[in-house]
């Protein structure tokens, strides 16, 4: 565990702490309430950096999580044992996470969690998942993930669109060159 890491220093402690303080105790308290209110099981939700570790470090709340979310996803819960079996369980649920639809980029390392290296990826895996399971009709975490909005146009719709200069490229009105005098002016 990271009791038996030595401690880090220079560049190395600069960017672990850039990464602890982006942990948000507040996001934090609301994935463990979400979490709570899944599971229906009481627990401290408390959204302290400590407790937040100790609550999800053995990955059995986040299995029990995916089950509620999605039943059999996680098929065996590791609860008692080893450090290794633990951390099956975390991989376990993230594996489960990628197969409910959270991105690649939203998800988290083992290490991230057991060791807390950087327990707000964790914090912003629970909400991509709460926002996946609000999209698919459970109870959800966060605001609603955005829907495709396809439009189509007309060929004459889009003809016209082709015409408009944009004021991105700029505009030339009212360019002209009177007024401009660079330096001292002429004298004879």
């Amino acid at each position: 565990m990271s009791s038996h890491r030595a401690t880090k220093s220079g560049l190395a402690w600069e960017s672990q702490q850039k990464v602890k303080e982006k942990f948000d105790v507040e996001l934090a308290r609301e994935g463990l309430e979400w979490i709570r209110d899944n599971i229906e099981e009481e627990f401290n939700t408390d959204g302290e950096y400590h407790n937040f570790h100790e609550q999800l470090k053995d990955g059995v709340k986040l299995c029990k999580l995916m089950n509620a979310l999605e039943p059999g996803r996680v098929r065996k819960i590791n609860t008692t044992g080893m450090a290794f079996k633990l951390m099956e369980n975390i991989n376990s649920f993230t594996l489960a996470a990628r197969a409910f639809g959270v991105s690649d980029n939203e998800t988290f390392q083992t290490v991230d969690l057991w060791e807390a290296q950087n327990l707000h990826q964790v914090v912003v895996c629970l909400h991509a998942l709460g926002r996946k399971a609000q999209s698919k009709g459970l109870r959800g975490l966060g605001p609603r993930e955005a829907e495709k909005n396809v439009r189509d146009f007309s060929d004459d719709v889009l003809k016209a669109g082709q015409s408009v200069i944009g004021l991105q490229m700029g505009t030339n009105k009212g360019a002209n060159q009177s007024g401009i005098n660079f330096g001292n002016t002429r004298h004879m």
